[in-house]
């Protein structure tokens, strides 16, 4: 009985054993025709993946300037969030909305529109509907100056105008007394902003090129907020193979404020 018993278990793996067998074909020949098609597969929802990831989900950018010092410095490596604010499909006008809209001290990548194609970082300042004004580097939002622990000040670095800032006259708050407007780095203003338009200045405030300079960002150019810094290194250090010598462990982490 017990022999029978172990007859039928033995007749029965053999017949799985067959059974999976026949479910597992051999794989293609390599350089075959069907080898080429696999691997085709392979990559094409290797790639899909990759799109989706890069374009709704997550990306990565690198500090490139002194701007954002010493909140961000050059030579940071940062992951960056792109669902939070929502992302554009390519080729199209629709765009995956996010789970949060911009709020007043946030650091924000973001399409420059004074450079196309480049992404840049700089701290939100100025929401729609904000009055901003700065006044000897002052940092002053509907009529209150602003603590920022977070800005870094030359104080021995001369006040200058530039020409671009004159794009701030057609949002001036109106003044009758005011002659002539002769906007600086540290002092110009009041400005109102218009719908669906962001105020955003470097934390470097004496090295920044940012919104004093170029002006106002569109809702929609806004790609993501940092979230982690995964990798550092000091990119104007004398040593060799900087990118390993000089790196800066201490930096990796969440993404400062």
């Amino acid at each position: 009985m017990a022999r029978g018993r172990k007859a039928r278990d033995t007749i029965r793996e053999g017949s799985e054993e067959e059974g999976s067998k026949r479910k597992r074909p051999p794989p293609p020949p390599r350089f075959s025709g069907a080898w080429f098609l696999d691997w085709a597969r392979t990559l094409l929802v290797a790639a899909i993946i990759f799109f989706v990831f890069r374009s709704f989900l997550l990306a990565t950018f690198v500090i490139t300037s002194g701007s954002m010092e010493d909140t961000l410095l050059v030579g940071d490596f940062l992951l960056v969030n792109k669902m939070s604010l929502g992302s554009s499909v390519p080729l199209t006008d629709f765009r995956v909305p996010g789970y949060k809209e911009p709020k007043h001290g946030d650091i924000i990548v973001f399409r420059a529109d004074h450079s196309p194609g480049l992404d840049i970082v700089k701290r939100t300042v100025g929401l729609p509907g904000d009055t901003l004004w700065m006044e000897d580097g002052v940092l002053h939002r509907n009529g209150a100056a602003l603590e920022e622990p977070y800005a870094l000040r030359n104080r021995r670095q001369p006040d200058s105008g530039d020409p671009m800032m004159l794009w701030q006259t057609e949002y001036l708050v109106e003044d009758p007394a005011r002659e002539e407007y002769e906007p600086t780095r540290n002092n110009w203003g009041p400005i109102v902003i218009p719908a669906e338009r962001f105020f955003m200045l470097g934390d470097n405030r004496d090295s920044s090129f940012d919104s004093r300079f170029w002006g106002f960002v569109e809702r929609k150019k806004m790609r993501g907020t940092p979230i982690f810094i995964y990798y550092s290194y000091d990119r104007e250090a004398l040593r060799p193979i900087r990118f390993l010598t000089a790196m800066r462990p201490g930096r990796v982490g969440p993404s400062p404020d």
